[in-house]
């Protein structure tokens, strides 16, 4: 049979690459030729078909025999219905200030899932149980939202990684008041490549109760999930889901392509090639003078600071963003597909545009 016949045209220019985003990659061949392969024929819709059948059994092997996902379309889908499922209507959420949650999702979880955010200043991104403590008070005063669930991104907005042993002592501290622990996993698969553990190890073999999953930002065209790992404690996932418009019809195409990343090693691939690209930027960076790195690089992201006029002539040749542009900080992102060639090319710019 013969392939069908389009109109569409492409509007870009696939050689052209930035450091803005992990988002701005498209999607991993493995990944597209699964979405190939789940095509055709009729399959059960909203999560019957087979493809999310067998993504259980996948996630099982990653997460634990009792771990159950729910995929959805994005990862605000999944850190909103995730956080609904462990608070009440009185609940609130600790997380750090930086947190994806409270500075990058449009105020979702305030205003689509009523949750109040109590937010903590942190020095690299990351919570401990002391900095969890300056919020983790007054569940009995009425007048104060209570309590309920710390949030921890891993890794971090600033592109820091906790250490299971940290997240340990994060969920033994947060069980011991009562609260739950809500892992958003946006790049979980960069935080286990940095530690070189599976993603168990600091999920549900140290006590975390439920994730957000992130497969966009690894190589897949869309999709994310929310993973349980904690049945007892997580209420109405189905209904939550539902009502929060995360509930694909076409469940299949999300569910093949998390399993094309996590049935086998795509998933690891893609997140430490992602991780030593970023090695590889900060070394080079870093033996540019004038330019400073403001925090470790351990998983895909560069945080530099810089002079303003320089990073504006550079954003001309490269897309990246401002981090905190009145202090002149930058973000560079690291892809599942950025070369060798891609870094040395920026850092040359770098060089040309701090010699100006």
């Amino acid at each position: 049979m013969n392939p069908p016949k389009t109109d569409a045209r492409r509007h870009h220019d696939p050689d052209i690459r930035g450091f803005a985003s992990d988002n701005y990659a498209g999607a991993h061949p493995e990944v597209l030729a699964a979405l190939a392969l789940a095509n055709g024929g009729h399959q059960v819709a909203y999560g019957e078909d087979d493809y999310t059948g067998h993504l259980q059994q996948v996630i099982r092997g990653h997460f634990g025999a009792s771990a159950e996902a729910f995929p959805v379309f994005n990862g605000t889908g999944a850190n909103v219905v995730a956080l609904q499922a462990v608070t009440d209507r009185w609940g609130a959420v600790i997380c750090a200030q930086t947190a994806h949650i409270n500075v990058d999702e449009g105020g979702a979880p305030e205003k689509v899932a009523g949750i109040k955010l109590l937010t903590v200043p942190t020095p690299d991104g990351k919570l401990t149980p002391e900095l969890i403590d300056q919020q983790a008070f007054g569940w009995e005063d009425e007048h104060r939202a209570m309590p309920q669930v710390v949030s921890l991104a891993q890794n971090t907005e600033l592109g820091t990684v906790y250490t299971p042993d940290e997240i340990r002592a994060i969920v033994e501290h947060a069980h011991g008041h009562g609260m739950l622990v809500h892992l958003d996993g946006a790049r979980i698969a960069n935080a286990a490549a940095s530690l070189d553990v599976p993603m168990r190890t600091f999920t549900n073999a140290v006590g975390v109760d439920i994730l957000s999953f992130g497969g966009t930002k690894n190589g897949a065209l869309f999709g994310e999930a929310v993973v349980v790992l904690n049945h007892d404690a997580v209420r109405h996932m189905k209904h939550l889901r539902k009502l929060s418009m995360q509930l694909a019809s076409k469940m299949r195409f999300v569910s093949v392509q998390l399993e094309a990343l996590l049935a086998k090693d795509l998933w690891l691939r893609n997140a430490r090639h992602a991780n030593e690209m970023a090695q590889r930027l900060a070394e080079g960076v870093r033996a540019v003078h004038g330019v400073e790195i403001l925090y470790p690089v351990q998983a895909n992201a560069v945080f530099a600071r810089l002079p303003h006029d320089v990073s504006e002539r550079l954003q001309k040749r490269f897309r990246f963003y401002f981090w905190d542009e009145a202090a002149g900080d930058v973000r560079w992102m690291c892809s599942f597909d950025t070369t060798e060639d891609d870094v040395d090319a920026f850092v040359a710019a770098l060089k040309e545009e701090m010699a100006r």
